[in-house]
């Protein structure tokens, strides 16, 4: 739920369409990883007494290392960006929703529903890695996850859909997936 708040339409942090907590939570942890682009970094926002608790305390923090200036500054522009407009995040929504329509409708099966970081089950590990290889042939860059990074038996492939793409590109994406899923007897 954290995560998926930087994709909400309204951007402005926790949102009521997600358990209706608005104005409830008086602690956020998130990140500044994938859903901003900076693949590093998080934060804590809250109380100042919880803040400077977890400053004196928690050995993430203790141990970690300073945010390079340039991570900081894109995520202050992302943010820029999220609190000006819901283009970026309509966007996001839209793309979500037409790889996972036309990837069920194709026979696969994805776990989740919303989100656009979009993992399709294959279960098992080395067709995981299989599919992924071909996938990577047909120029579309995915990765196979397996144990034990997820549990035994719960292989999958990562998608993760972005505003930039086009709709050309996510059924590029999803033909591919298409062609090779059949070949190795996924659909």
């Amino acid at each position: 739920m954290l995560k998926q708040h930087f994709l909400s339409l309204q951007s402005s942090g926790i949102n009521a369409e997600y358990g209706g907590v608005q104005g409830r939570v008086d602690i956020i942890n998130s990140t500044l990883g994938k859903a901003l682009g900076g693949a590093c970094g998080g934060y804590t926002t809250g109380p100042k007494e919880v803040v400077e608790l977890l400053r004196q305390r928690s050995r993430p923090y203790l141990f970690s290392n300073t945010m390079p200036p340039a991570v900081v500054g894109a995520a202050l522009k992302v943010f820029e960006l999220l609190t000006a407009s819901s283009e970026l995040p309509e966007l996001v929504a839209r793309n979500t929703s037409h790889f996972r329509t036309r990837m069920t409708e194709a026979g696969f099966t994805l776990s989740g529903t919303e989100h656009p970081i979009v993992p399709v089950m294959l279960y098992d590990a080395a067709l995981a890695s299989s599919i992924a290889d071909e996938l990577l042939k047909k120029g579309i860059y995915v990765i196979g996850f397996s144990f034990p990074v997820v549990p035994k038996g719960l292989a999958r492939i990562r998608v993760q859909m972005s505003g930039a793409h086009t709709l050309e590109q996510i059924d590029r994406c999803v033909d591919a997936f298409i062609e090779v899923g059949r070949e190795k007897g996924v659909i």
